[in-house]
């Protein structure tokens, strides 16, 4: 094969590893991101919980207000009893007496259904602690495989750029300057194997002629449809030596 041709197919590779590099180090950061998120919306919910359980504490306060006020309007009630006159004065009392005890019988029974309500948001406060604890936990366990997998990628990646630079250091100027123009618009897919006589970046059949020329591997040939630069894949060669 063509030593060029040989070139060119090896930095097109290298380049397709280094251009992989990147996907990889954010989809593991992803994955550290998810388990951040969702601890995030825990702490959202315990936080909105607090606002709850503090709104209803509030409730119950106002209630235990009303509750002492009307306790002294009973007091106040009972005393004035002694001092009726009349039949008119009488029932004016006993009707404001009857008012009051309603409107304890109501608060008594707001304060109960604010308490249920009260223990119900502070056993999902619990609740939600005790998931934020292990969702961190598991962030820190995260963190730690997702940042060796990462330095492990660093590592690769910078090995392949070593290889890279060693290799275009032997490079012709004018070849890696058509390599560079072609790799502008066709990235990661400038160099591809022929496979079935079909060019494997726009997938269109190319002639027997170019065909012929690909196999022989002599010169660099190019894609009559869209351009990229072409070599026999391992099917072609496969072929050749049966």
């Amino acid at each position: 094969m063509n030593k060029y041709l040989e070139d060119l197919i090896e930095l097109s590779k290298y380049d397709t590893s280094i251009s992989q590099f990147e996907p990889k180090i954010e989809n593991q950061k992803s994955k550290l991101a998810t388990f951040v998120e969702t601890a995030e919306a825990i702490k959202v919910g315990i936080n909105s919980t607090y606002l709850e359980i503090d709104d209803l504490k509030s409730k119950r306060t106002k209630n235990n207000i009303h509750l002492s006020e009307l306790k002294s309007k009973l007091d106040s009630i009972a005393k004035k009893n002694k001092d009726v006159t009349n039949e008119k004065e009488l029932k004016a009392l006993q009707l404001e007496e009857e008012i009051a005890k309603e409107q304890v019988s109501f608060a008594n029974e707001e304060i109960e259904r604010l308490d249920k309500l009260t223990a119900a948001k502070e056993e999902r406060l619990k609740e939600l602690q005790e998931k934020l604890k292990a969702e961190e936990e598991d962030i820190k366990e995260i963190r730690v495989i997702v940042e060796d997998t990462i330095a492990q990628i660093n590592d690769e990646r910078n090995e392949v750029y070593a290889k890279r630079s060693e290799l275009l250091g032997q490079f012709d100027n004018k070849i890696l300057t058509f390599y560079e123009k072609i790799k502008r618009w066709a990235k990661d897919t400038a160099v591809v194997p022929v496979k079935k006589q079909a060019c494997y970046g726009c997938f269109m059949k190319i002639n027997d002629k170019t065909y012929a020329e690909v196999l022989r591997g002599e010169e660099i040939v190019n894609c009559l449809h869209c351009g990229r630069i072409l070599y026999k894949g391992e099917e072609e060669i496969a072929t050749l030596e049966a």
